[in-house]
């Protein structure tokens, strides 16, 4: 690897971690031997600042960039937002209905007008009222429609390949502009 700079974070995707680098998995380091990372991170990702400081922790997360884009909130270094599950209530999503014209008029035709379903000649009446007239619409029968979500969480993990993100701790010490 050509001449990192200590602090400096790359993706590899090899089963060790090269020499002079080490895992981005949150593990804790102590400061008396990495002064110069320590200056860079301070206690960013993690530490009590006098004894250790934390390296960052890239295990089931995606680095984004810190600052405000366009229209969006604040990032900062070091902060973890996002959750592999999560649930949604009916609070959160949009109003919205179902609307569900039917008939208990007996079907004649396979492509009736309006697109108006209708009740099988010699079968169950599935819908509930007639629509003769459209003021008099009805809701559907009970046991054609339920409720939906039951706030049960679902999965929110994006697609991903797993590599390692390893952090240099020995090379050049970064000078500021």
């Amino acid at each position: 690897m050509s001449d990192p700079y200590i602090g400096e974070i790359r993706m590899f995707a090899g089963n060790f971690t090269p020499r002079s680098w080490a895992n981005c998995s949150g593990q804790m380091i102590a400061i008396s031997q990495n002064n110069a990372l320590f200056a860079l991170l301070g206690t960013t990702y993690g530490g009590d600042g006098r004894t250790s400081f934390g390296l960052p922790d890239f295990r089931g997360r995606i680095p984004i960039h810190q600052g405000r884009g366009n229209g969006l909130t604040p990032r900062f270094l070091g902060q973890r937002l996002g959750f592999e599950r999560e649930t949604l209530s009916t609070n959160q999503m949009p109003s919205h209905n179902h609307a569900y014209v039917a008939s208990r008029d007996d079907a004649d035709s396979s492509n009736p007008a309006n697109d108006v379903m209708a009740s099988q000649s010699d079968g169950d009446q599935p819908y509930a009222g007639s629509p003769s007239d459209p003021a008099n619409f009805q809701q559907l029968n009970s046991q054609t429609i339920a409720f939906s979500g039951d706030s049960q969480s679902h999965n929110n993990i994006m697609p991903f390949l797993c590599v390692n993100f390893i952090i240099c701790m020995v090379g050049a010490f970064p000078q500021r502009q």
